[in-house]
């Protein structure tokens, strides 16, 4: 049994929570805070750019300036001797603990020791890092103070110094000072549920900090967490305010520079009557009063902390809240009792945790009842029951105080709630202290709307979808969807997906709630940690100052995003958002930054309540919201809002292209790699989207491949997966068919080639029915425009162009082999005729912009094609050769650069087999081996130069003769790759007859060092084959082999995806030919005549090709549109139903399920063995009462002269 002395001692320690606190001074205006709010921004980034060496000097600078300690400074002999046997002071320390002037003759001489009076402030000389020896490497905060220490100074040092995040919520726990057993179950749940609580809503739980009690019961619950948790979810804040004075082995915290880090061993055995500090707890506050060994110090500051956290306001995504408070309660005695009672009068809500013991279990035993039963004597029989040890010593008077104490607690049920271990449904401590918040938030300070509105609130800050679910939606309130509206800001902002989810579930639309206004302020708040927000600094920065004159703006304005958008998306897309013209007022219509979602004040719902007139809603909200999460990589939250888009297609490969884009300027890997997994996501969105409309109809889906796309800037979806590299998505079936389609544009695809070659050299055929077309008109029409739909298909066109660039081909060899005079032949002339022919057609492809995207955008389109850099390559080759062929001084070498020339214009075969399935791919490999040689030309070139100079050197004395000099170094070094060994090299072949001894010769090379007499060579052959053998192993084996193996690795990446590339690179020959003139060159020379007189002479603008890009009517599109999502709703219901088929999800299931069942056997258990306990009880207690019946009846028998008093039964034997 406990004593009463140490019980009582213990309760001192327990928390007293909301004793009425002086009022504190702001956190501004703190005289003790000497450094501004400024200074102290700086200070904390400071720490975010320096190392902890830096951190620790700031520390060390603030904390003696603005926190002190307390010391005794007048020693009077204490009656008292101290556990070692030791005299002390009434302070309890000894005479060698005290200052050197506090031991002194003293003005205070003969007088009583007074705390307020002898007891003085100084710097503070404990603080720092602190860790438990022998228990890890977890390092934690501590600091010592004076108990007069203002509660701003403290939360300053915790969030600024310290770095601790605002919390959402602030948990104390208050209970039993002394260690006590609770059931095993219990104590699991209780330590899962408050940990739970504290981790997913970010909140603090503020405890003891002792090793002992509730508080190593808190202790133990965070390294459970700790243990099992990833990296990740982050760490539970427990802050421990314990008393300096009472703290063991406080003597190793002392470091007057501050401790970094100070180590601390818990010493349980040698503790005595102080306590040791948790080694779970995260920080440390200890309170000093100046006096050693008293309990119950800390309780007046932890107090006034906890009210000054209670009344700061935290502001996340336009929502402010006050930082809301529980009281969770275990086990304790009177102490915790008077902390319960205080802290109902101060309108805090208590969670009390029956089974736990004592004034818990007391409570809890009564909470149901009237006020009317809970009398003196039902809290006498429930003292006797709980209270077994000290009962006995319990006055009537400390019973009625008692009574009072807990029916007042007991009337005020909405801020009580208790937790039951699988009765009334709960299961979880989480779920209870919430619920107990939300409870109390329904008292006399909150009505109607601003109630449930404050609860909403509440939730979204802690991020508990599921209390709002089963608390705040439910049919007791209907919400608006207009009243969602701010919250949903906040969600967004605060990147709360399943409350995005919810939202939209109750009513939300989107483009009701997407506005100018709005859209403004979440770009305003984007998270300044991801990519867009930098680039979007720049695009301000670049921004030109605004006069003094001009109405103030907000600094983001909706253009310099669309800027920046349009960076991602590709200069053939359109601004997504104007510009607003010189002299319009800018769109946003209140100063967004500054408004709140206040809980007592004027609410964010000002934004939303606007005249209709006034409000300026976007073209598509959806678009824009997907946009906005795109940019900042919130997979949950873009998944929500495309699946509620109309044009989704389109908004995926845009969401692929942006997320590419961007990928491509991260810096950090692990963003870089969720970029591009989520672009990959979302062009397999966009493929499942597309095979359903395929599916259902191939025309419609067509449809939606080249229709031009007001939202997404004017482009098509087509475009989109071109520009983005898409190339699953271009590679898909039904993409390729329409590719197909527009390849043999209006003949049938299921013509043979050789049908359309037949024709092509004998067009009369056309009217024989060899060639099918897919209109019927063109079928049984008349011949002329059977003639031209086929000579305007692209299919002929690119063979014509085939058999013309043969003959070209042919031509020029001819020329060059057999007809090339001093005076240009018949067929010379008709070569320059030819070539004038190409370079009309490849200006026509630089100057040709139906689209209008301007001539600086078609020549960078123009020169990233690397086959047009090939052609002016040509070109510009054959007029420099042509120019020297026409002086006849140069004859010659214009021969020679026209001959070269020859080999580029054959090179530019490779573009026109593109085309063929089978040499298609293998281009593309050779051009992806051509980049693998280029490199290897580097590692090549090392070793030639080094053994070719060397090799020089050796044998060679002093060749002057450069041509010599590259021969013996580049040309010999290389061709001994290829087995042809130099002479003289080793000796053997040397003969003076085969060079020149004196380098005289042109066409001799200079002899090796010989000896004249004996005409030998002089050089050393065995240091020259050692060379050569060296140089062969690493040419010939190494850098060979190295060079194999690059060309395997790059045809086996390539093969893999061969068919992607070539389909996906196939478009750009069909687009090329698609809008090319029907005549070959030279012939096509009248195209472009007819072309310059229609584009120049009359001025007829250039038509879109309508195959490729097409505006649909209004309704024709809004029909599309619709069906579009119908089908994306059938894509995103298969996905679902295939996710639930997947053997994970199964097992997955399999599991919940068993854990359901597990939790409810569990539960009925403890039914069952509640009922029967209960049964047992009353038992116990009617056979008690059975037995002071019969001894009533005994001594009225024995006082009515009935029987002796010999063997009577003593009572309740």
């Amino acid at each position: 049994m406990e004593p009463p002395t140490l019980r009582k001692a213990g309760s001192k320690q327990e928390e007293a929570f909301g004793v009425q606190p002086r009022r504190v001074a702001d956190l501004g205006t703190v005289p003790s805070l000497r450094r501004s709010n400024s200074s102290l921004r700086k200070v904390r980034r400071s720490q975010n750019l320096f190392g902890n060496s830096e951190k620790q000097e700031s520390l060390s600078s603030w904390i003696p300036e603005n926190i002190k300690k307390k010391e005794c400074m007048y020693f009077v002999e204490s009656s008292k001797l101290s556990d070692a046997g030791k005299v002390v002071c009434e302070c309890g320390y000894t005479r060698q603990q005290h200052l050197e002037e506090a031991t002194r003759p003293h003005t205070w001489q003969g007088k009583d020791w007074d705390p307020k009076k002898h007891v003085q402030e100084m710097p503070t000389d404990a603080f720092g890092d602190i860790v438990f020896t022998g228990l890890g490497q977890k390092v934690g905060k501590y600091v010592r103070l004076s108990q007069d220490t203002p509660p701003s100074v403290i939360y300053h040092l915790m969030t600024q110094y310290w770095g601790l995040d605002v919390p959402n919520l602030l948990i104390s726990v208050t209970g039993g000072a002394k260690d006590f057993n609770m059931k095993p179950r219990l104590k699991s749940v209780f330590r899962r549920g408050l940990v739970k609580v504290a981790q997913t809503t970010g909140a603090w739980i503020i405890t003891g900090g002792s090793h002992a009690g509730v508080m190593k019961q808190v202790g133990e619950a965070v390294r459970d967490f700790t243990l099992s948790s990833s990296h990740n979810e982050g760490e539970v804040v427990t802050v421990g305010v314990a008393t300096w004075g009472t703290v063991h082995n406080r003597e190793d915290l002392i470091h007057p520079s501050g401790g970094f880090p100070a180590e601390y061993i818990m010493d349980e055995e040698g503790q005595g009557h102080l306590t040791c500090l948790d080694s779970n707890h995260s920080h440390f506050i200890l309170v000093d009063d100046g006096t050693h060994g008293r309990y119950g110090v800390e309780i007046p500051l932890r107090t006034r902390l906890e009210k000054f956290i209670s009344e700061q306001t935290k502001e996340r995504g336009g929502v402010a809240i006050k930082i809301p408070i529980v009281c969770v309660v275990l086990e304790g005695g009177p102490g915790t009792l008077h902390t319960i009672y205080n802290a109902i009068t101060n309108g805090t809500p208590c969670v009390v945790v029956e089974g736990s013991g004592r004034v818990a279990d007391v409570i809890a035993q009564v909470a149901g009842l009237p006020i009317s039963e809970v009398t003196i004597s039902r809290i006498q029989q429930k003292l006797s029951v709980f209270f077994q040890e000290v009962f006995e010593t319990l006055t009537e008077s400390r019973i009625a105080e008692w009574t009072k104490k807990i029916q007042d607690i007991v009337r005020r049920r909405q801020l009580l709630t208790i937790f039951r271990e699988g009765k009334d449904g709960q299961q979880d401590v989480d779920v209870a202290i919430l619920q107990a918040l939300l409870k109390a938030s329904r008292s006399h300070d909150h009505f109607g709307h601003e109630n449930w509105d404050h609860q909403l609130k509440l939730a979204v800050a802690w991020n508990r979808v599921d209390i709002a679910r089963s608390e705040i939606f439910t049919d007791e309130r209907q919400w608006k969807p207009s009243e969602l509206h701010p919250v949903m800001t906040a969600a967004l902002i605060s990147n709360k997906p399943e409350f995005v989810k919810l939202f939209l579930e109750n009513g939300v639309r989107l483009k009701e709630f997407v506005t100018w206004d709005t859209l403004l302020y979440l770009y305003q708040n984007l998270d300044p940690s991801c990519l867009f927000h930098s680039k979007l600094q720049k695009v301000l920065a670049e921004e030109p100052e605004r006069p003094v004159c001009a109405p103030p703006a907000p600094r983001v304005q909706m253009h310099h995003v669309a800027q920046v958008l349009r960076e991602l998306l590709g200069d053939f897309t359109q601004p997504l958002y104007p510009r607003p013209r010189t002299g319009d007022r800018p769109r946003l219509l209140l100063p967004v930054p500054n408004i709140k979602l206040n809980v007592q004040g004027v609410s964010l719902r000002s934004l939303y309540k606007r005249s209709p007139g006034h409000v300026a809603f976007t073209m598509d909200p959806v678009r824009d919201l997907l946009i906005w999460a795109i940019i900042q990589n919130r997979r949950e939250l873009a998944e929500i809002i495309w699946a509620q888009s109309q044009d989704c297609i389109a908004a995926a490969l845009a969401c692929s292209k942006i997320l590419k884009e961007l990928s491509k300027e991260e810096e950090d890997t692990d963003s870089l790699e969720e970029m591009l997994a989520l672009a990959d996501e979302y062009e397999h969105r966009a493929i499942g989207v597309f095979t359903e409309c395929h599916r259902k109809d191939e025309d419609r889906a067509q449809k939606l491949l080249t229709r031009v796309s007001e939202a997404w800037g004017k482009t098509t979806c087509l475009q989109l997966a071109l520009e983005a590299k898409d190339m699953k998505f271009v590679s898909h079936g039904g993409v390729q068919a329409f590719l197909t389609k527009v390849w043999w544009g209006q003949l049938c695809v299921d013509n043979g080639l050789w049908r359309v070659i037949v024709c092509m050299l004998a067009f009369p055929l056309l009217y024989t029915g060899l060639i099918s077309f897919r209109e019927r008109r063109l079928q049984a029409g008349p011949g002329l425009p059977r003639v031209r739909a086929f000579f305007n298909a692209p299919v002929v066109i690119f063979h014509l162009n085939i058999l013309s660039y043969f003959a070209f081909l042919c031509l020029f060899a001819y020329v060059l082999m057999v007809d090339f005079q001093p005076t240009p032949s018949c067929c010379e002339y008709l070569i320059y005729f030819w070539l004038f022919s190409l370079v009309c057609e490849e200006l026509r492809q630089l100057f040709y912009d139906p689209d209008e995207f301007g001539l600086m955008k078609m020549a960078l389109l123009y020169f990233s094609d690397f086959w047009n850099k090939l052609d002016i390559g040509a070109i510009l080759l054959f007029i420099a050769g042509l120019t020297c062929r026409l002086i006849p001084a140069l004859l010659y070498p214009g021969r020679i650069i026209l001959s070269l020339d020859f080999i580029m214009f054959c090179l530019r075969l490779m573009h026109i087999f593109t085309i063929s399935k089978t040499l298609g791919p293998k281009i593309i490999i050779v051009k992806r081996m051509m980049k693998d040689v280029f490199f290897f030309l580097f590692l090549l070139a090392v070793w030639v130069v080094s053994f070719g100079v060397a090799k020089q050197a050796i044998l060679i004395h002093n060749e002057s003769r450069v041509d010599w000099i590259f021969r013996g170094v580049v040309y010999q070094s290389y061709l001994t790759i290829f087995g042809q060994m130099p002479a003289y090299i080793d000796g053997v072949n040397f003969s003076l007859d085969q060079c020149s001894p004196n380098g005289t010769d042109p066409y001799k090379p200079k002899c090796p060092e010989s000896d004249a007499v004996r005409h030998e060579p002089a050089f050393p052959e065995w240091l020259t084959v050692i060379l050569l053998c060296l140089y062969l192993l690493f040419t010939n084996i190494l850098l060979l082999n190295l060079l194999i193996a690059m060309f395997n690795y790059t045809f086996q990446q390539v093969q893999e995806h061969t068919d992607q590339i070539w389909k996906f690179q196939r478009h750009d020959l069909i687009e090329e030919y698609q809008g090319r003139p029907p005549a070959p060159p030279p012939f096509i020379l009248l195209s472009h005549l007819h072309l310059f007189i229609k584009r120049v002479v009359l001025k007829i603008p250039a038509r879109r090709r309508k195959q490729l890009k097409s505006k649909l009517e209004k309704n024709e599109e809004a029909a599309l549109l619709s069906w579009e999502i119908y089908l994306k709703e059938s894509y995103l219901q298969n996905q679902q139903y295939q996710q639930k088929q997947r053997p994970e999800q199964k097992i997955q299931d399999i599991g919940n399920k068993v854990s359901t069942m597990v939790d409810l056997l569990e539960m009925e258990s403890l039914k069952r063995s509640g009922s029967m306990e209960q049964r047992l009880a009353s038992l116990e207690e009617q056979v008690a009462q059975t037995s002071r019946a019969l001894h009533w009846v005994m001594k009225a028998l024995r006082d009515g002269g009935f029987g002796s008093e010999e063997g009577i039964p003593a009572p309740g034997a």
